[in-house]
């Protein structure tokens, strides 16, 4: 029953973002919608954002966990296009979240797959650990910044066209920083 709830909460919170900016949704509203009470929801979660933070690692982790057996750039398009299938919840969060916050979970979900793609290439290379960890920093900023123009462009972007450029650009970079 327990599991069960806990989706009921999951998809009403996702409904509830797909219609209004997270600054919007309350516990009230949620567990209004959810026909559920108070003391079941906080069962759950501490708060709203324990709620997101459980949306969003469930979401990211599929992503994460892909990089292993995918191309980071098939595991980026796949984001993007995913963003793109739901752009009316991106935005409202993307809108609603601080900088500070929005970074938080970007870094937060992607670090070990980059740092992991970045050591692999390194490893194979036989780079020095310290200067690999400073070019995967390099390359974390890097598809961060792409992420956040992404949005900040309305999702207006060539994804195949630019996400295959960004592949070449980091390549370069990698097999100059990399020796």
């Amino acid at each position: 029953m327990a599991n069960y709830t806990k989706k009921l909460i999951i998809e009403t919170f996702e409904r509830l973002l797909e219609r209004m900016p997270f600054e919007k949704i309350t516990v009230t509203a949620l567990i209004r919608e959810c026909n559920i009470g108070r003391n079941t929801f906080y069962y759950h979660y501490k708060d709203i954002y324990a709620l997101l933070d459980d949306v969003l690692a469930q979401s990211l982790g599929q992503y994460k966990d892909a990089v292993k057996e995918e191309s980071w750039q098939d595991v980026l398009k796949s984001l993007l296009y995913a963003c793109l299938a739901n752009k009316k919840k991106i935005y409202h969060l993307f809108d609603s979240l601080s900088r500070d916050r929005l970074a938080h979970y970007v870094f937060d979900r992607t670090d070990s797959a980059i740092s992991g793609y970045v050591r692999r290439y390194a490893e194979a290379r036989n780079a020095d650990p310290e200067h690999t960890e400073i070019v995967s920093e390099i390359v974390k900023y890097s598809i961060y910044g792409y992420f956040m123009r992404f949005l900040w462009n309305g999702m207006q972007s060539n994804i195949e066209e630019s996400i295959t450029k960004l592949g070449e650009v980091f390549d370069e970079l990698l097999n100059n920083m990399i020796h």
